[in-house]
């Protein structure tokens, strides 16, 4: 992902795929699905003085529920958000 770099404390996301819900066996589709709160770390930016970049690409990640800014790019869609809005890294 080359067409954009994140500044200062911010990470681009690729978030996971919604999954589907079910209530009572029964699957609610296409738009009810759960919002996802996990993704991939793809570009990082360089940090602050106050807060230094630990994360990195290829990072696997939890997120708050309405964190960051969605956007979609070529299709795909994507998460900005900054480096305090992630809560846990998967290992």
């Amino acid at each position: 992902m080359s067409k954009i770099q994140p500044l200062a404390d911010r990470v681009l996301i690729k978030a996971a795929a919604a999954e589907e819900k079910t209530v009572g066996g029964i699957i609610i589709p296409g738009n009810d699905k759960e919002k996802p709160m996990r993704g991939e770390v793809i570009a990082v930016g360089a940090g602050t003085k106050d807060e230094p970049m630990v994360l990195k690409p290829g990072d696997q990640i939890l997120f708050g529920k309405w964190a960051g800014t969605e956007f979609e790019l070529d299709g795909e869609k994507f998460q900005i958000m900054k480096q305090s809005e992630v809560l846990a890294v998967i290992k």
